[in-house]
């Protein structure tokens, strides 16, 4: 099929859209209203996340700040399958999680978990290219909300490059990992200022949520994943489940273009296929009419892959605690001003 690959200004228009619709935002989960739909979008490049009311699917412009388009990828209250869910959070213990014991050579604990990335194997990216996406950045985004909730400065700039990056930032919580919030861009940001901002905007703004508080910070996992190779597709079929994320754009019956998108780790979470995922990003961006195998062929696909980094509140107090004891930092953890 013919395929174009997005480069420059092209790709900062796919930013927006996985989850909703209502302020014209993108999100790139399966949103609350069907069977892990995402929202719709205005095909303006704009805002967008995982939850309700910032538009799961949907696109607009961020106020201050008109070059930047979120949008939300994950899926909705209940986590990240399908079905309505009234986004309660079910009770857990609140209190902090222990350190685990053991740590690797690098000082961080066993069992962080990095996502698929494109390339062939772990750590990898597309060509075998080394990952950009670290446990760092996950244990930054960390450092904001925990900063932020508690009332300290923000912490200082991290050791991690500030390349630009169409980003991500989810969060999920307890054992049974449901979704607790989900924004993102599709137009590059510099890495320190783009997790700082979503790390806040995903935990606070997620309208399918009520902001985080101190007490959920335990239970928390934080996920950061980096878009990548962005490419325009002829066939709606031609991407592959587990790989690839999707954005999709399409008019709906009064004819006004509408976006949405998912994350590359949605449709295999869900156990759909294409035709599900398509049909089901088509309701959560809006879509009513009867869904026929000759509409799906008037959709606009672009396929992307992602890096991506996921860690608990468990591993980030045992990195921040081997990181103290290794340079004898003495404030209290988590040590939002640990960066030089």
């Amino acid at each position: 099929m013919g395929r174009k690959r997005c480069v420059g200004a092209d790709c900062s228009k796919m930013a927006a859209g996985c989850c909703g619709v209502k302020k014209q935002k993108l999100s790139g989960s399966p949103g609350s209203g069907g069977p892990g739909g995402v929202g719709a979008g205005s095909g303006v490049a704009g805002t967008g996340h995982c939850g309700s009311e910032l538009g799961i699917g949907s696109s607009a412009t961020v106020a201050g700040a008109p070059n930047v388009s979120r949008a939300n990828g994950l899926g909705g209250p209940g986590g990240g399958g399908g079905g309505g869910g009234t986004g309660a959070l079910s009770p857990l213990s609140l209190s902090p999680a222990p350190a685990p014991a053991g740590y690797t050579s690098s000082g961080l604990a066993p069992n962080l978990s990095p996502g698929p990335g494109p390339g062939p194997g772990p750590g990898s990216g597309s060509g075998g290219r080394k990952m950009v996406v670290s446990a760092e950045m996950c244990c930054f985004c960390f450092d904001v909300l925990y900063c932020h909730l508690y009332g300290y400065q923000p912490p200082r700039t991290p050791r991690f490059t500030n390349d630009p990056y169409p980003l991500f930032v989810t969060w999920k919580i307890g054992r049974d990992k449901r979704l607790r919030g989900c924004i993102g861009t599709f137009s590059a940001m510099n890495l320190h200022s783009g997790l700082r901002e979503y790390t806040l905007t995903s935990a606070l703004k997620d309208s399918r949520f009520p902001p985080m508080t101190r007490d959920e910070l335990p239970r928390l996992f934080c996920s950061v994943s980096l878009l990548t190779n962005f490419e325009d597709v002829g066939d709606y079929l031609d991407w592959e489940v587990g790989v690839h994320g999707i954005r999709i754009e399409f008019f709906n019956e009064k004819g006004s273009k509408r976006t949405a998108t998912y994350l590359p780790e949605v449709a295999k979470e869900q156990g759909w296929d294409h035709i599900q995922t398509i049909d089901s990003l088509l309701r959560k961006g809006g879509y009513k009419a009867p869904i026929t195998n000759d509409f799906r062929k008037t959709i606009k696909l672009t396929r992307y892959r992602s890096e991506k980094m996921t860690m608990g509140y468990a591993e980030y107090i045992a990195h921040r605690q081997h990181h103290h004891y290794q340079n004898g930092i003495g404030h209290p953890l988590p040590p939002y001003n640990h960066y030089s």
